[in-house]
């Protein structure tokens, strides 16, 4: 009888469905219990929209159960039966619609149409929900705490004593606050929250809005009542039950910043609370536009699997994102620290305060909070040299965009996974370094007043891509210019031919598999236009000159002769470089006899120029090699690290081929060439950020590659630190090099896991995985990274969230390839239950895993593995980046091999 009620309501209401935004026929999709379900898109309708949610929720910690109940108040659109809405994983105990007074619309127990494909249920109401009128919807719920790292999660953490302490977190970016509360959960549908948690006496609870009163209900519980909220987007909700201590400071304008961590990380956290009074008061300043908020917590989450999280007012962290002990954490360690609170911190307005109105457009938050990083860094922290790592941003976007297998900045993105993806280099790298590109082009007080415009007229609202470039400037079409770089894929290579004044430019689409001479270039470069502005120096000229090519050529007039010309001053354009023979000769001489009159960008810029161009099959191997070989010269670390870091991959991928010449000649040559940069490096934590940064990779390079006096330098620090049970400070920034020498017999590994095991610290334990990872004695590594793996699967000794980076480090190792390889092929559905598809965790696998092989058996064996679980993946752009990567390291080998060994024995004899 009950089923047959519901069959009638339904058909009842037929009318009432289709007169929303649905194309398809309703009813076409069946719920869980057998009936048809009324909605058929993956996006909920808009007839209905959320107007404020009351949230009770009462996690147990003991149990690692939660329950909760919401009432949403509701704005109905249009006349309807049905309401739909998100929920996933969760357990629906009862389902209400009330009038506006609160009173039950029917006396029936109202049914649940669930549909998990889609993650919606939907709720149907005996009478028409009119609209222009105001109602409830009241749900009870409950679910366990998730396993993963999305959701309402549980964390854990172990105390010095050894005992294990559980707190309940949340992560819903992008789609998982439907497995905290059912919701409306897609960024249009902002709303204001108001949060009750029930907890017990010895935790606290937080949520995105100050503590309003506590209330004791009995039982021994707490319910802890917030404020209201700001109008937010769902995935910005956050709540969290813990014992963790905390910091707080205050400032100049009133805003309470806190810091949290488990009790024996306290003393970690103060860094964090300085940069972030500091960031945020920039941010108040530079947007012209106060924090809205009276409050802002950063946490530091035992468990977590991305860098951060912008909750409104509530930010969550890795530890490794939010806490900084001096005594063991690097110049790297505090900058990696600094950038994240800035990334954050930026979020409380590229995101949060203006929402982008669907996840095509996430790089709105992504790119700009990215690109924020760097203005704000640059602008509190000078010291910290920002500036020196925004190239290799720029540089690790080219990598992605010069594959056929990238997206254009504002993409399509439907469902969970595909939307996931968007959170990739593309949104947050190539989207910073069009920002950048320009801010260049309007000017910074240009750029600065547009985007205080965009912020003033969006606010607690939505935008889209073009309203952005319609706030950004008025006099000139910036939307057709920079639709060219947001709506179309790819980077594009700018050629340069000098012929006395005329340079004559063109522009194509840069690929690094296709060549010009293949049958498919044609058909890859077709329709592709972009409007570049371009910037220029010459040898007579002691500053830039600015020109915008819109048309696939065109040619410029120099005022005078000159000697040499270098397009994309400091690298502010993203694009890359082509010069005939004359202009690549003209510029190696340079560097050559007087390579300061390039800036340090430009040097970099050069080099990388030169070295993706090899990769495209556009540059012989041997002019670019002959680029840099003023490197000896080089006294700037970006340059030198990007010389230096392009023969390092080289060897790595090399080596991996077991070509043994040809890894004797370049270890002897890199070794050769730069034993003066290696010698002249102290082991100590001296010098300027930069200094310490050369220092930090100069010397793990030399250890690596077995270079006598610093493999006897780091034995004797790690025999004195082993001597003193770890309580002598290691030089910071040499320490992860000191710890992978000592890792290389049994007793100093077992001596590292150990400490491993006890550390209090995330840093210096990711610094001793490294070092027990990069074993190389082949059949002792292969056991010992077995075991690792193995710790990793079970997430015991090696927390779940490190699995990804442990792959990936393994995978690196030239003897643990194979074996990272076979482990997650074998434990592929344990990884896809860990780390969802599409997320930053498989990603990373993947691509970690994938790219480190190069050759053509080899990629015939990753595509018989992904074609052999294509339902799983075939919508995951990332394998298509992965198999592209392995091509490219295959076309690689097979032009470049035989020059390089030429060039070696040349140079070496």
């Amino acid at each position: 009888m009950h089923l047959l009620l519901v069959i009638l309501f339904f058909l009842e209401a037929q009318f009432c469905v289709q007169s929303s935004d649905s194309s398809s026929p309703a009813g076409e999709n069946l719920a869980t219990n057998g009936l048809p379900f009324p909605w058929s898109k993956v996006r909920l309708p808009s007839y209905i929209v959320p107007v404020h949610y009351h949230l009770l929720i009462h996690p147990n910690l003991t149990t690692l159960r939660f329950n909760g109940s919401v009432k949403i108040e509701i704005d109905v659109k249009n006349n309807t039966n049905w309401v739909v809405l998100h929920s996933k994983n969760l357990k629906i105990f009862t389902a209400t619609v009330l009038d506006e007074h609160e009173a039950h619309l029917s006396d029936k127990v109202l049914s649940v149409l669930e549909y998990p494909s889609h993650e919606q249920i939907a709720i149907f109401s005996p009478k028409i929900l009119t609209s222009g009128e105001k109602y409830f919807l009241y749900l009870e719920f409950g679910a366990p705490l998730s396993d993963g790292f999305y959701g309402f999660y549980k964390s854990t953490y172990k105390t010095k004593a050894g005992e294990t302490r559980v707190l309940a977190s949340t992560h819903f970016e992008p789609t998982s606050a439907r497995m905290a509360l059912p919701c409306f959960d897609e960024p249009i549908f902002k709303a204001n929250y108001t949060v009750r948690i029930r907890r017990g006496p010895s935790h606290i609870a937080l949520s995105n809005m100050p503590l309003e009163q506590t209330v004791e209900i009995g039982n021994g519980l707490f319910e802890d009542q917030f404020e209201v909220s700001v109008r937010m987007s769902s995935y910005l909700l956050a709540f969290i039950v813990c014992d963790l201590r905390s910091v707080s400071g205050m400032t100049a304008t009133g805003i309470n910043i806190t810091i949290y961590a488990v009790p024996e990380k306290w003393h970690q956290t103060h860094y964090a609370l300085e940069a972030a009074l500091r960031l945020l008061e920039f941010y108040e300043q530079y947007f012209n536009i106060l924090y809205p908020l009276p409050k802002l917590d950063l946490i530091a989450i035992p468990d977590f699997q991305a860098g951060a999280m912008e909750n409104w007012g509530l930010t969550t962290y890795r530890e490794t994102s939010l806490l900084y002990d001096p005594d063991i954490s690097s110049a790297s360690d505090k900058l990696w620290v600094t950038m994240v609170i800035g990334h954050e911190l930026a979020h409380q307005w590229f995101g949060n305060l203006v929402t982008m109105e669907w996840w095509n457009d996430i790089w709105l938050n992504e790119g700009f909070a990215r690109y924020m990083e760097f203005v704000s860094l640059e602008a509190v922290y000078p010291e910290l040299k920002v500036e020196d790592h925004f190239l290799d941003t720029c540089f690790g976007a080219i990598g992605r965009d010069s594959l056929n297998s990238s997206r254009p900045i504002s993409s399509l993105a439907e469902n969970p996974a595909q939307i996931e993806e968007m959170f990739d280099t593309v949104s947050y790298d190539k989207g910073a370094c069009i920002l950048h590109m320009l801010r260049n082009f309007l000017t910074n007080e240009g750029f600065q007043s547009g985007i205080i415009r965009y912020l003033r007229r969006f606010k607690y609202s939505n935008a889209r891509n073009e309203d952005l470039w319609d706030s950004l400037i008025k006099h000139i079409d910036l939307k057709k210019m920079m639709y060219t770089w947001t709506l179309q894929k790819g980077i594009p290579l700018i050629t340069v031919k000098r012929q006395g004044r005329k340079l004559y430019i063109g522009q194509e689409r840069f690929l690094k598999i296709v060549l010009p001479d293949d049958p498919s270039w044609h058909s890859l470069q077709e329709g592709y236009l972009w409007h570049i502005p371009l910037t220029y120096k010459t040898s007579h000229s002691d500053y830039e000159m600015k020109h915008i090519l819109t048309t696939k050529s065109d040619v410029l007039t120099l005022d005078e002769e000159v000697d040499w010309v270098k397009l994309n001053s400091d690298m502010n354009g993203y694009y890359i470089v082509h010069y005939d023979e004359e202009g690549w000769n003209a510029l190696t001489e340079l560097l050559r006899i007087n390579h300061t009159a390039l800036s340090f960008k430009d040097r970099a810029s050069l080099i990388h120029n030169a070295f993706q161009l090899v990769t495209a099959g556009r540059l012989s191997l041997n002019r670019a090699l002959d680029l840099i070989g003023y490197l000896k010269s080089e006294t700037h670390n970006v340059p030198l690290l990007q010389g230096l870091g392009y023969l390092q991959s080289f060897y790595k991928m090399i080596e991996k081929r077991n070509i043994a010449d040809i890894t004797h000649n370049l270890k002897t040559y890199i070794l050769q060439y730069f034993r003066d940069v290696i010698d002249k490096q102290s082991w100590s934590d001296d010098g300027m950020v930069s200094d310490r940064r050369l220092r930090e990779e100069v010397l793990s390079l030399a250890c690596d590659f077995d270079y006598p006096p610093c493999l006897e330098k780091a034995k004797h620090l790690y025999n004195s630190w082993v001597e003193s049970n770890g309580a002598i400070s290691l030089p910071t920034d040499v320490s992860e090099t000191v710890y992978m020498v000592g890792a290389q017999d049994d007793s100093g590994w077992a001596y590292l896991l150990e400490k491993y095991g006890v550390s209090m610290c995330e840093t210096e334990k990711s610094k001793f995985l490294s070092a027990l990872v990069n074993i190389m004695q082949c059949l002792v590594c292969l056991h010992l990274s077995c075991r690792l793996l193995q710790l990793g699967i079970n997430g015991t000794l090696i927390k779940t969230q490190n699995l990804p980076s442990l792959i990936y480090l393994v995978a690196k190792n030239p003897v643990g390839h194979f074996l990272a390889w076979d482990f997650v092929k074998k434990h592929w559905d344990e990884l896809v239950e860990k780390f969802p598809l599409g997320s930053f965790g498989i990603r990373n696998i993947i691509v970690g895993t994938v790219t480190q092989f190069s050759s053509t058996e080899e990629l015939r064996e990753v595509e018989d593995f992904f074609k052999s679980i294509t339902e799983q993946v075939s919508e995951l752009r990332v394998i298509q980046v992965a198999t592209e990567n392995v091509e490219k390291n295959i076309m690689w080998l097979s032009r470049n091999l035989e020059t390089m060994r030429t060039w070696l024995q040349q140079r070496l004899n």
